[in-house]
């Protein structure tokens, strides 16, 4: 899809002078919480929102205080939650795994929102899934500011029962595809789809793991604006926070983090180069995992009005749900410098040589956390400007933040089974599976020799050097 065809996000105006939307940047505040037992509590969900108001320093406001670029918190669906809430609505819900949640932005005009929602559900429908109820979700906007009141969105979830008979394939991933499909082709019917009013249809988040609540805010006013956080059944054992500073750009509602599976600090500086080869590359890519279903999504895998983290985002999204784990989507997008690394093995310079044929580096400054609801990890660019600092206790809780106290005096020094930061071009992984922390050498490689990238290079990758020499072609003579 052509950027000229793309609308701003609400809240920020359209290409003028020397303003372009696409420049949006972010320099930010990120930080999760994670119990590496997979214990849910609601303890870790009120830990995340009190590192999140303890990076407010990191985010930004306009002129008024009360109007923030944006704050918010990805967790693991709190199932037994939102099965009391969909009682309370007149629904029922089926076990976790069997139904996702979809996070919506929508008009404030009843009118509007209904078709936007009907043509929501007609999609869903026509993926072969059942719509299972909506709800409004409650919130209480009195602390913002004027600003964010103008350009509020009203926020609902849909919640989509999941057919097994309609799904591509029957691995774990199968209903986390067919949700990023029917997003995808809501996105371009609805957002991008020629409606005027359009840019008022964004999904925060539509996953059977995770859901994200976010919104033009300042740390403080998230737990305040989303009650829903400050529920005693609203558990999670990963929540990931994040405040966002607006670099010389416009925030919005849609451009708060967290995103749909990662949250950013810095900046990359890469980005419109990354962005046109994702548009080359999308006739071309092929997946067995998405079937007759890959069309579907190819057409639009990067918004064209999101932010460079967003951007990323949605890419690091396309690549894990076609087969590859965070991890390793992560190593591909950021790899570390390896072409003259003395001590690297050659299982990972094979590893990041292979996949440097089909994927450049988008490169920062950046701090990049990611979670799928259930592992969390963090990664560092090679230029490693934006530092981050992790606690690990004795009973396995994981801190980790863009600078360290953020839990002030809830972790005690001597609870403390070792700190650490993380080091330039290296990866930090919690896995709340296996219950335990996997360290950057060990998980880059076990992903390195997954495959023989070495001989898949020694058999097919063409040097010039290899080419056959030719005769010069003789000039033109004119007369």
């Amino acid at each position: 899809m052509n950027r000229a065809n793309s609308q701003p996000p609400r809240g920020a105006p359209p290409k003028q002078g020397l303003y372009d939307p696409h420049f949006e940047r972010d320099a930010c505040g990120v930080g999760f919480v994670v119990n590496m037992k997979g214990e849910r509590s609601h303890t870790i969900v009120r830990q995340a929102l009190k590192v999140l108001v303890n990076l407010s320093h990191r985010g930004a406001c306009g002129c008024e205080e009360n109007t923030g670029d944006g704050a918010g918190l990805l967790m693991q669906l709190p199932h037994t939650f939102f099965a009391r809430v969909a009682a309370e609505n007149g629904f029922a819900l089926p076990e976790p795994g069997r139904y996702g949640v979809g996070m919506l932005f929508l008009p404030k005009d009843a009118a509007l929102r209904a078709e936007f929602e009907e043509k929501l559900a007609a999609l869903i429908r026509a993926e072969g899934q059942t719509v299972l109820g909506w709800r409004t979700v409650p919130t209480d906007n009195s602390p913002i500011g004027q600003t964010a009141k103008a350009s509020e969105p009203l926020m609902r979830q849909v919640f989509v029962g999941r057919n097994d008979a309609a799904l591509v394939g029957a691995d774990e991933m199968a209903f986390e595809r067919k949700l990023y499909v029917i997003r995808k082709q809501a996105e371009l019917a609805i957002r991008y789809g020629g409606h005027p009013q359009g840019e008022q249809f964004y999904v925060s988040s539509l996953s059977c793991r995770t859901v994200v609540y976010k919104g033009m805010l300042t740390p403080e006013q998230v737990s305040v604006y989303f009650p829903d956080l400050l529920a005693p059944d609203v558990e999670a054992s990963i929540a990931v926070v994040h405040s966002r500073f607006s670099t010389n750009t416009f925030p919005s509602w849609e451009r708060a983090h967290p995103n749909r599976y990662l949250i950013h600090n810095g900046e990359i500086n890469t980005i419109r180069g990354n962005e046109n080869w994702m548009y080359a590359r999308q006739s071309i890519l092929k997946s067995d995992l998405f079937g007759d279903d890959l069309p579907k999504v190819t057409q639009q895998i990067v918004d064209p009005d999101g932010a460079d983290s967003a951007r990323f985002d949605n890419v690091l999204e396309f690549l894990h749900l076609a087969g590859r784990s965070l991890p390793h989507a992560a190593m591909m997008m950021i790899p570390e410098p390896w072409a003259n690394h003395e001590t690297m093995s050659d299982e990972k310079k094979a590893f990041y040589e292979y996949h440097s044929t089909l994927m450049e580096p988008w490169d920062g400054p950046a701090s990049i956390v990611f979670s799928d609801g259930t592992i969390v990890g963090a990664v560092l660019d090679r230029n490693g400007l934006r530092p981050s600092r992790y606690y690990v206790t004795k009973d396995g809780l994981v801190v980790m933040a863009s600078e360290v106290g953020v839990l002030g005096d809830e972790i005690s020094p001597e609870d403390v089974e070792y700190k650490a930061r993380l080091q330039p071009g290296r990866m930090f992984l919690v896995d709340t599976q296996a219950g335990r922390i996997i360290d950057d050498q060990e998980l880059k490689q076990t992903m390195a020799n997954d495959h023989p990238y070495r001989q898949w290079l020694d058999e097919n990758l063409l040097e010039l050097d290899d080419l056959p020499a030719v005769d010069a072609l003789a000039a033109n003579e004119h007369a």
